[in-house]
């Protein structure tokens, strides 16, 4: 006896008739092909709803509905392995293979995450969020492969984007022609390939038909048949259809590599993808396809301004008012810009995300977009301070991890006055593990010649780039996803405008005395110390807080830190949201033992103890991770 849909189910398959069918790859395959077309809007109509509703990105998987549905229905995962480069575009992947029901909880605490991952399924071999890094794993899989002898496929798909990294043509140079590796070269927005003609674009056309490759296959196979001169007939036709293919195309940079090409065709057509795969897996070789997509396809706002549409919040969030940190250093950057000719702007494919959208307006030939290719970034950005220009690097913080030997090496060790830019500093929730910032400080802190500043509001980072861009050296500046809080401004500044950057106390000097705790923290979780502080009180205890906006040299930081600490024995708390290990508790910690004001003191260091802050229930990250107002309490009050 068939059991009685639930509400939510039966809605479902009302909506979806034949989404709601598809419950593994092995559904899709035996679905008829009359319905792939029908199936593919509803996916679009189904991820249009799910993500405008709980966030999410969206006009790049709109995009690869069609692709997606073409490898599910030629491979077969997880024997199979299919590897999404960046993995933002790989939720109709997830739809594909069991995971619908579980999409209301998409990119939230203890939900299925907006990117590939392997804890999550069996048909995530490989965990992705950020670019370029597809095509190394996939060449480590399907050498794996061969040197096991097994028959499994290797598919990677990559982003046109992602091909301005450099990491992807390390791997394009270590690709054998004798491998079970298909690379999707999905071509959205970047003209690739020289296309002229209409005979050309018949030419493509043909390429994306079944009946094509079976009239190749046969020729060959009657060719290598005639003795003597057989093989130098088909070397001799190879040579004049590479000759033809060279006139329509130009030099085609993948075959020149050794692997065979197919296409350019249209993306979003199942049938001549899936025509393509099947020749590509038919040949048991290393091969590319060249595919062209239509970004934010169905849904004409995303595909008019597919930028816009690339990652949306949630529809139940309540908007911000005034500018973000990210705007709020592109609009200060941009008046600096207009005093001295000689500062740049430099930012790794995140114009709009790093806040630079006005710089490039006003000043395009000191605006250099690099793509996704952070170490080159920061060593360009060498180069032109040693040539005597101001360059700012604007970077988020978990791709600065990229570039960190560049950093070291071509930055620091010499001194340069390059200044960078420290964008979602700190735990950012959505994106999860992979997009948390929460390794800069450490990192940072260990290079000699660099200064690291950590501005909370507007006004102190107008005094951190102001200064940064006076200084000798390196220095960096890290703020975080979001806007001021009105709260802490009021605290720690009030109606005074701060003329100087570096510690901050909510109480004043002659006041230190009556604390039986102080706690020392930077970064929006000051607004957690806050709030434990009331609680605190509540509780009959006196708790002062110390914001920091200058971290390194620690040294000197504990000397501000020392006159502000009452004398008798106390509580001091240093508190962070970033790693624990090498990071600003441990090193100001070390700081301060020194003097002999702390030994009545008793001192704690709350951060993310050698984890990388995964979320595993639905509640808010500070929570999750133990570092909520809640947790400061505890950490307070215990004995």
């Amino acid at each position: 006896m068939q059991e009685a849909l639930q509400p939510k189910e039966l809605q479902q398959k009302e909506q979806y008739p034949i989404l709601s069918r598809i419950n593994s790859p092995e559904d899709l395959k035996a679905l008829p092909e009359e319905e792939i077309s029908a199936l593919a809007e509803e996916i679009r109509a189904f991820l249009i709803g799910r993500i405008q509703e709980n966030g999410g990105h969206l006009a790049s998987n709109l995009g690869v509905v069609e692709m997606t549905l073409a490898i599910h229905r030629v491979f077969s995962t997880p024997h199979d392995h299919v590897i999404f480069d960046v993995g933002h575009q790989s939720y109709v992947h997830k739809l594909l293979t069991g995971r619908r029901d579980q999409f209301s909880t998409l990119r939230q605490g203890g939900g299925i995450s907006g990117f590939p991952k392997r804890e999550e399924s069996e048909h995530d071999c490989f965990g992705t969020g950020h670019s370029s890094t597809s095509l190394s794993a996939a060449l480590g899989f399907a050498e794996a492969d061969r040197l096991s002898g097994s028959d499994a496929y290797t598919v990677c798909v990559l982003g046109d984007g992602a091909y301005t990294g450099g990491m992807i043509h390390e791997a394009l140079n270590n690709c054998r022609k004798k491998l079970r590796l298909i690379i999707i070269l999905n071509e959205n927005e970047m003209s690739i390939s020289k296309n002229i003609g209409r005979f050309a674009k018949n030419l493509s056309h043909l390429r994306s038909k079944e009946g094509y490759f079976r009239t190749k296959s046969g020729i060959v196979s009657f060719l290598s048949k005639i003795p003597l001169v057989g093989n130098k007939l088909q070397s001799l036709i190879r040579r004049i259809k590479m000759g033809i293919k060279a006139i329509l195309y130009g030099s085609n940079y993948f075959e020149n590599l050794g692997l065979y090409y197919l296409g350019p065709v249209d993306g979003n057509d199942e049938e001549a993808v899936e025509v393509l795969l099947r020749e590509a897996k038919q040949s048991k070789q290393s091969c590319i396809i060249h595919l062209k997509t239509k970004k934010g396809k169905g849904f004409a706002p995303a595909e008019a301004t597919p930028d816009r549409f690339h990652g949306m919040s949630p529809s139940n969030r309540v908007p911000c008012k005034g500018t973000n940190f990210s705007e709020e250093m592109g609009k200060l950057l941009t008046g600096y810009a207009a005093k001295n000719n000689k500062v740049c702007a430099i930012t790794a494919a995140m114009e709009s995300g790093t806040g630079l959208t006005r710089f490039r307006q006003t000043y395009p030939s000191r605006f250099f977009d690099v793509g996704i290719a952070e170490e080159h970034a920061v060593t360009f950005a060498a180069g032109l301070a040693a040539n005597g220009y101001r360059p700012v690097v604007a970077l988020y913080s978990t791709f600065l991890q990229r570039a960190y030997d560049s950093v070291i090496h071509d930055v620091a060790l010499q001194n340069l006055p390059v200044v960078f830019c420290i964008d979602r500093a700190g735990l950012n929730s959505s994106d999860g593990a992979t997009h948390h910032g929460i390794f800069d400080v450490a990192f940072l802190s260990q290079i000699p010649n660099l200064t690291i500043y950590t501005p909370i509001t507007h006004a102190s980072l107008k005094i951190a780039l102001e200064a940064a861009l006076r200084a000798p050296g390196p220095v960096a500046i890290r703020y975080p996803n979001g806007y001021e809080s009105e709260e802490v401004v009021r605290a720690f500044y009030g109606d005074r405008a701060p003329k100087t950057i570096g510690v901050r106390s909510d109480y004043a000097a002659t006041d230190a005395e009556a604390l039986d705790a102080v706690i020392i923290t930077h970064g929006r979780i000051v607004s957690e110390a806050m709030r434990a502080k009331r609680s605190l009180r509540e509780q009959g205890i006196s708790v002062g807080i110390l914001l920091l906006e200058r971290l390194k040299p620690y040294e000197s930081l504990a000397e501000q830190i020392l006159p502000l600490l009452p004398q008798k024995p106390c509580r001091v708390l240093l508190l962070e949201e970033e790693i624990k290990s090498g990071g600003m508790g441990m090193l100001l910690s070390d700081a301060l033992s020194v003097h002999k004001a702390m030994q009545n003191k008793t001192v704690q260091i709350m951060a993310l103890d050698d984890e990388f802050g995964i979320q595993t229930k639905c509640e808010p990250i500070l929570q999750s991770v133990g570092l909520d107002a809640e947790h400061i309490v505890q950490a307070i009050t215990k004995a």
